[in-house]
């Protein structure tokens, strides 16, 4: 780095070292060999004046060196955000909106008007885990996300989408598929289809019974929660799943029934980057998906 000057493609390195604390496995993804990838780390490190990890042992990003990427994270985010700016500049507003989200079920709708009235946008939809939103956002990997469980505020701006309860569904020759209400405490030993660890849905469960000194009897695990709804109507177990689920197109046949706890519910929350510079791809997919009547199916009445 001559002169002093921190080129962009060793941040870059340095932020892929960052996120998987090993210089191998970095070297493999960024294709390049691991002694120059050691060296790029070692010249970014003597220009700081500090170590960036500690090296005792496993490879760890120490406290300066999460301060730095942060900040790093954020300086290449508004690097991009100003390519793509002048890139829709030129091209007279036809732009691209990034959108990370737990699950698209939920966003069908406002994502096929979407594309009906604007259909010179692309839309990159990402899946991703509420936990890693806030940083993708900050660093603006991404326009915008919506999660079905809070996300860590600092630096973001939200408004809130839709706040329903979230029911039992069962086989529809289950024995509880009758009721008109279930407790949890009823539910302990049942065989359940969950997601994975970490989803809003299976988060939801694990609270529902953690409160109680208990823990769900999880026969199946799934990558997909759109397969929930589809696996319990097969008779595999029953699970959590939304109101909104059952105005679905796609809807399979099972039983939904109410759970006697307040607290099962969903919040869907739209976020993005406070002070970042959406596009306007990205302010008129904020505003489509903001304005959505999740009870209608169609966007909010003009008023």
């Amino acid at each position: 780095m001559a002169g002093g000057v921190m080129e962009l493609n060793s941040l870059r390195q340095f932020l892929v070292v960052a996120r998987l604390e090993h210089l191998s496995g970095a070297a493999e993804e960024l294709r390049v060999a691991q002694p120059s990838l050691s060296r790029t780390i070692a010249r970014l490190e003597s220009e700081l004046g500090t170590p960036l990890f500690d090296r005792s042992g496993r490879l760890r990003l120490n406290a300066a060196g999460r301060l730095f990427r942060d900040y790093v994270e954020r300086s290449l985010g508004e690097l991009d955000a100003g390519r793509r700016a002048v890139a829709e500049a030129v091209s007279e507003g036809v732009g691209t909106v990034r959108l990370a989200s737990e699950t698209f079920l939920t966003l069908t709708g406002p994502l096929a008007a979407f594309k009906r009235a604007h259909p010179t946008i692309e839309v990159e939809l990402n899946w991703m885990a509420a936990e890693e939103m806030g940083r993708h956002l900050r660093a603006q990997d991404v326009d915008l996300c919506v999660a079905s469980q809070p996300i860590s505020a600092e630096g973001l701006e939200a408004v809130q989408l839709l706040d329903e309860v979230v029911g039992l569904a069962t086989p529809l020759d289950h024995p509880l598929a009758g009721r008109t209400s279930v407790s949890i405490d009823e539910l302990v030993g049942q065989p359940f289809v969950s997601a994975r660890k970490g989803h809003w849905q299976r988060r939801l469960l694990d609270r529902l019974f953690a409160v109680r000194d208990r823990t769900p009897k999880i026969v199946c695990e799934v990558d997909e929660p759109s397969a929930i709804a589809a696996l319990i109507s097969a008779g595999l177990g029953i699970g959590l799943v939304p109101a909104f689920a059952r105005t679905s197109p796609t809807r399979v046949p099972a039983a939904w029934v109410p759970v006697e706890d307040p607290d099962c519910r969903r919040t869907v929350t739209l976020y993005w980057g406070a002070g970042s510079h959406l596009t306007t791809a990205a302010r008129l997919m904020r505003t489509t998906i903001a304005g959505w009547n999740w009870i209608a199916g169609e966007p909010q009445e003009k008023r």
